[in-house]
């Protein structure tokens, strides 16, 4: 088709994915349709409008199934016939079905005419059987089909694949048609309803369509990187890199040449190779089977069917079958709430078709197994209680007392009670501070390298077993994980990673997101370092530095590491709050790991930790939410992750581009959340008034740290109120709106798989609404009331304290050939203080606390002070409390900090206790 006219570009750039844009002007084609009906003269303008906008969705309609190639042709057509009600019909049935979805849950007929209304069963052809499949509810999903086929010889393989239909598939789905590399590329990246993708041959490499949002997918795709692959291994490099866009799809090649090698070639990779056009029904079969290996829930089914069956319990657990519900007077409105299933489904029973969370071999086996192929991962555990617990299992099974661990001062708590359970020697990091806006970002890789270094001159790096980092931050900061990976390995090569994804579980269905996870992380630097490539590129490196001096750690940290690929082993664990960002019940969680040395070294103690801090009796209903979970992140997760990201760009649209809230509201940017040292692609922000959405693509690959785009971080200073206030008197109390995350001047929204854009326009009109009362306020204000609003916006914009660094362990607690690095035992200072007579209070606000430390006397923290938000702790038992942090304590404006009684003041050693314990 002909190019877009260079004027729409403009418009163009202004959408952040072509779904979004391919919805709006759907919207605006039967907005225009409806005007030319209603127009008497039929204007050559209302019908120029009409034509254009058919243009405009012409090249992104032959990536889906519905309407199909043939319903939008007919569009066109009544616009040429001038049957502009039929033409207006068509395009508002075909506009409310995409919007609802209702086209992937029912047939759809396109009659105004009696024309067929498209092609395939999305579409619109349907027939009386169509009906019928539809009406059951079987799910729909769409298949990719490259082929360099002519129209009619695309239709007998559509009649071909359609006649295999049978009443017992438990699935329905329709063919898309593409004809080269590009578009197939385009396809998997755009069209979230594809499952699987048949590769066939004699295709293109190049596009016809040339569309702005539709070809930034080909730089995802690292398309131009194919230019130089020859044509007849087309099919086998298309399913690579499909297979890295989009690892949960089935891909099926159909090859012209010996079928037997091409099936040595793909490896892995494709799920079957059929030969020419033999097999239709045995590619059908596979096709569902595919679909069927993801869709089913091993624990969530073996539930289902156990609360079928009439069972007497003579057991514990009253509640289980709703017994002590049913037959109770007074809490029968419990049951009315929840109903019945979920009592039925409440069992204390590992057998009867069921599994025990603490040994599974039977459905728990099988989800946590499903779930690792899903996740990327060599093994993935199941967790009832939290990620909390999932981080403590993991450290106790790793690390031994007296090993030093390198952890983000800034995680969880949970992984510092965690160390204290372990006893480990912690060297605490820590993040780059963005004191104006009152939070910290993440931890460098030059302090990384720098503090493994000074260990490895101390002669302590056989000693060092774990690196611990929060990946994303609570902020949405997250790190080049593979970066920090190799570049540690090349100081300690057998280092564990523990990576706390609590909040970033979703994003393994991304693909941008994906690169920056653990698992994905893991796996290719596995395969990297088995390649010769990368042994040659090892040979260059090590020639270079061999002249450098071991203990020249300047001379090491200025230049990228290399580790020894003959001596390197990866050992990932990735923790997830999987209920946080995903579906499932609260509390559901999971550990996904990929150790080279895990069946060797850990298995048994992984076991061990696993049975320690994991409960007898786990709850069955978190377990069967975590199973469906999967199955709808191996399905949709795509499609969701996909939706999430372009709300939270939605929403940093509105914001940008509305002048009224600009007066008092501003999404923080990459630019000011991540300095520029940590941007080596320059990026600023996401959205650009003036000139749309950046690419952000270069930007997750190569930079140090990066923005997680649904973390929306609202800057609130112009408004005279803290983040607390904000969020507890305004957005919760008065609009419902509920958040988490605040600092002295920001509030932090998310978006999730759930958000819709209705919620979205909903908060965008609560800040409207704020900022119009705001306006009253400010009008209504006397001189004197309006200098005491001045004065609090400056408070919180900037008075503001700068953010301390870790101080010190002191020297009680810190062995005696401690190295430079800082190690400290917080183990011993937290068991110290299980004595009260080993500390006492002092006031943060009588002067005992300051007249202490303005002694010269070091005041050493007896308990963990952990502010919430954000939940890490800003003292922890044995440091010492610097000038900063007493400071910064006193400027908080949260109200929940454990471990801290404003009444009795912070909980210290006395300098007795200290002095004996060093003494012993």
């Amino acid at each position: 088709m002909a190019k877009i006219e260079k004027q729409n570009r403009k418009s163009l750039s202004h959408y952040y994915n072509a779904s979004q844009y391919r919805i709006d002007t759907w919207n605006r084609l039967k907005n225009a349709a409806r005007r030319l009906v209603a127009d008497d003269s039929k204007s050559e303008k209302n019908r120029k409008a009409v034509r254009e906008l058919l243009a405009y969705l012409a090249p992104v309609e032959v990536y889906w199934a519905f309407p199909g190639p043939l319903a939008f042709q007919h569009l066109a057509r009544h616009e040429e016939l001038e049957e502009f009600n039929i033409l207006a019909n068509k395009v508002l049935r075909i506009t409310t079905a995409l919007m609802s979805g209702e086209y992937r849950r029912k047939h759809i007929v396109l009659d105004a005419v009696g024309h067929s209304s498209g092609d395939g069963d999305a579409g619109m052809e349907g027939s009386a059987s169509d009906d019928l499949e539809r009406a059951r509810k079987r799910p729909y999903f769409e298949v990719l089909i490259v082929d360099g086929l002519s129209l009619s010889q695309r239709e007998t393989q559509r009649a071909s694949l359609t006649s295999m239909r049978r009443d017992e598939d438990h699935f329905t789905y329709a063919p898309v048609f593409v004809s080269s590399i590009a578009d197939a590329l385009i396809a998997v990246s755009f069209n979230y309803s594809i499952q699987s993708v048949i590769i066939r041959f004699g295709f293109d490499l190049h596009s016809e369509n040339d569309l702005p949002v539709l070809s930034k997918y080909l730089n995802q795709a690292h398309y131009d990187n194919l230019e130089e692959i020859d044509s007849s291994e087309y099919g086998l490099v298309l399913a690579d890199v499909i297979s890295r866009i989009r690892p949960e799809l089935d891909l099926f090649l159909v090859t012209d040449q010996s079928v037997e090698e091409i099936a040595g070639k793909v490896g892995s990779t494709c799920r079957r190779v059929f030969y020419n056009s033999e097999d239709f029904f045995e590619l059908h079969l596979n096709i569902l089977r595919g679909v069927e290996s993801r869709y089913r829930t091993p624990f969530f089914t073996a539930l289902k069917e156990y609360s079928t069956k009439p069972t007497g319990v003579f057991h514990a657990l009253p509640i289980s079958r709703g017994k002590s519900i049913i037959k109770s007077h007074w809490i029968q409105d419990m049951g009315e709430f929840y109903g019945i299933n979920i009592f039925l489904a409440e069992t204390s029973s590992t057998s009867g078709g069921l599994d025990s969370l603490l040994e599974p071999h039977g459905p728990i086996k099988e989800a946590q197994d499903l779930t690792a192929r899903a996740f990327g991962s060599r093994q993935t555990f199941f967790a009832t209680n939290g990620t909390s617990t999932c981080n403590k299992i993991v450290v106790q099974a790793l690390v031994r007392p007296d090993d030093i661990v390198l952890v983000d001062r800034d995680c969880h708590k949970s992984h510092h009670y965690g160390m204290v359970l372990a006893g480990a020697q912690v060297v605490y990091l820590d993040s780059y501070p963005l004191s104006q806006f009152s939070m910290y970002g993440a931890v460098p890789l030059r302090l990384i390298k720098q503090k493994l270094l000074q260990l490895r001159q101390a002669g302590k790096l056989d000693r060092v077993k774990m690196l611990l980092l929060t990946n994303c931050t609570f902020d949405g900061i997250i790190y080049n994980v593979q970066r920090v990976m190799e570049e540690c390995l090349a100081i300690k090569p057998d280092l564990v990673f523990l990576w706390d994804e609590a909040w970033f579980g979703f994003a393994r269905f991304g693909p941008t997101y994906r690169q920056r996870t653990a698992m994905y992380s893991a796996t290719n630097l596995r395969e990297r370092y088995k390649s010769q490539e990368y042994h040659d590129e090892y040979e260059i490196y090590r020639e270079e530095t061999a002249h450098l001096d071991p203990d020249d750690i300047d001379a090491w940290l200025d230049r990228s590491l290399m580790p020894d690929p003959d001596r390197v082993r990866i050992r990932t664990y990735a923790t997830q709050s999987t209920h946080k960002t995903l579906t499932a019940l609260r509390q559901g969680s999971m550990i996904h790991i990929h150790d080279q040395d895990y069946k060797s070294k850990v298995e048994e103690a992984f076991h061990e930790a696993y049975m320690t801090h994991t409960s007898t009796s786990p709850n069955y209903q978190i377990l069967a939410s975590l199973d469906v979970g999967r199955r709808q992140v191996e399905l949709e997760g795509f499609e969701l992750v996909q939706k999430q990201v372009e709300m939270a760009m939605v929403l940093r649209q509105s914001i940008a581009t509305n002048p009224l809230l600009n007066k008092y509201f501003r999404v923080l940017t990459v630019g000011e959340m991540v300095p520029e040292q940590y941007r080596q692609s320059g990026i600023e922000s996401y959205y650009d008034p003036d000139h749309g959405w950046n690419d952000i693509w270069d930007a997750w690959e190569s930079d140090e740290f990066c923005l997680d785009a649904t973390r929306i971080t609202l800057f609130i200073g112009a408004t005279g109120m803290d983040g607390d206030a904000f969020k507890n008197q305004i957005l919760m109390d008065k609009y419902g709106i509920q958040i988490n995350k605040t600092s002295r001047n920001s509030v932090l929204f998310m978006t999730n798989i759930g958000t819709t854009r209705s919620s979205v326009a909903y908060l965008i009109g609560v800040l409207v609404k704020i900022a119009r009362e705001l306006d009253q306020q400010l009008e209504d204000m006397s001189p004197a009331e309006l200098r005491i609003h001045n004065k609090n916006v400056k408070s919180i914009v900037e008075d503001l304290p700068p953010l301390p660094d870790f101080s010190r362990f002191h020297q009680a607690f810190r062995a005696d050939n401690a190295s430079d690095v800082g190690e400290g035992d917080s183990r011993a200072a937290f068991f110290l203080a299980y004595d009260a007579a080993n500390w006492e209070y002092l006031s943060l606000t009588d002067g005992s606390l300051d007249d202490a430390m303005n002694a010269g006397r070091d005041v050493v923290s007896a308990s963990f002070i952990i502010p919430y938000p954000p939940g890490f702790p800003i003292l922890v038992p044995g440091q010492v409390a610097s000038h900063e942090i007493i400071e910064f304590l006193k400027k908080l404006d949260v109200k929940e900090i454990h471990g801290y009684r404003p009444e009795l003041g912070l909980r210290v050693f006395t300098e007795q206790a200290i002095e004996q314990y060093m003494k012993s």
